[in-house]
């Protein structure tokens, strides 16, 4: 019989990890919970890990009560459906929906060891966009929960490609099986075409400077396939901005072009005029609706979506103002602070 060759660990220099693949404890969190926790403490997010935005609000708005059937848009790491799988204590079921093929399937196996079968808790591999198809099969639901962020263990993995602060592939995708990444989106519009999504999805200041650096070292043969490629095509567009701004500057620009781009790749603002537009039809009387937005662009359309179906008739009651995370909780999870959570009822 041959013998099962041991697998070493990635071995890093100093005292801790600074590679996403070398931090193994913290993408165990049953076995290290001791170095999570230490993680956590410190204001920053575990790698592989999403910590859960405004649980307790999100609780207080659904009311959720046993018997009841939920729907969670976006399942993400799962920290959001545990919770309020919880409050049925048994009784009841939620849907749970995402389009990423990697991590839900982590997320489920999770939700499955900590008890929650196939009675308690359904995934569905579809986008939220979608959910009267969702409705079609489950009927409709008492309490709905869609967050709208990207997961911080997408953002935080090199191959995936979200965060300008690590190499990686210009992807983007939310689910990088299907579709165009950031890097052939980026070879196949034009500069104008550009410019117009920088400014529409992130309202971004340079888009004119950022756009004629990014084509102008495409054409001379420059690929502009990885996030570091991007970055350092921002920093090179901003190089004339004086220097007491100019780190900030470049900073806020490559949150915003990173943004537009997965903004874009994603359909992103497409598929939440899909969701709003049918989420109504899916909804019992009575039910609960809570959305987490995460930059203006969303929080418009869900603010514009709720009055006009208030003024409609069918919301009863919408939120008049947005929920914010608390002052504790974007201390101990910085990547809280920009959310923005809207409620309706269902009349």
């Amino acid at each position: 019989m041959e013998e099962k060759q041991h697998k070493r660990r990635v071995h890093y220099s100093g005292k801790y990890p600074k590679k996403f693949e070398e931090k193994y404890k913290e993408q165990n969190p049953e076995k290290y919970a001791d170095t999570v926790a230490h993680v956590i403490s410190k204001g920053s997010t575990p790698a592989g890990m999403h910590i859960s935005i405004m649980v307790k609000e999100i609780l207080e708005v659904l009311k959720i009560q046993p018997g009841e059937q939920g729907l969670d848009c976006t399942l993400g790491y799962g920290g959001h459906t545990r919770k309020m799988l919880e409050q049925l204590t048994g009784k009841g079921c939620i849907y749970g929906l995402d389009v990423d093929p990697i991590e839900s399937a982590k997320t489920v196996e999770r939700l499955r060891n900590a008890g929650f079968d196939e009675n308690a808790f359904k995934f569905r591999l579809i986008n939220f966009a979608n959910i009267d198809k969702v409705a079609e099969e489950a009927g409709k639901f008492d309490f709905v929960l869609a967050d709208l962020g990207v997961s911080s263990m997408q953002i935080d993995d090199p191959k995936r490609g979200f965060s300008y602060k690590i190499d990686g592939p210009l992807d983007l995708r939310l689910d990088p099986e299907h579709g165009e990444s950031a890097a052939e989106r980026l070879h196949n519009i034009t500069r104008d075409e550009f410019v117009g999504m920088l400014v529409e999805n992130s309202d971004e200041p340079y888009a004119e400077e950022i756009a004629d650096k990014v084509f102008n070292l495409m054409k001379k043969g420059d690929p502009m396939d990885t996030t570091t490629a991007l970055r350092s095509a921002i920093e090179n567009a901003l190089w004339k901005l004086p220097k007491e701004e100019k780190d900030q500057a470049i900073k806020k620009s490559c949150a915003r072009v990173f943004q537009a781009l997965r903004i874009d790749v994603n359909s992103e603002f497409e598929v939440l005029y899909s969701f709003l537009e049918k989420l109504p039809g899916i909804l019992n009387p009575g039910a609960r609706v809570a959305i987490l937005t995460f930059h203006s662009g969303e929080d418009r359309l869900v603010k514009k979506a709720f009055k006009e179906c208030k003024k409609a008739g069918l919301f009863s009651e919408i939120s008049e103002d947005v929920i914010r995370p608390s002052a504790e909780e974007c201390r101990v999870n910085p990547r809280s602070k920009s959310t923005k959570m809207r409620w309706a009822i269902k009349a």
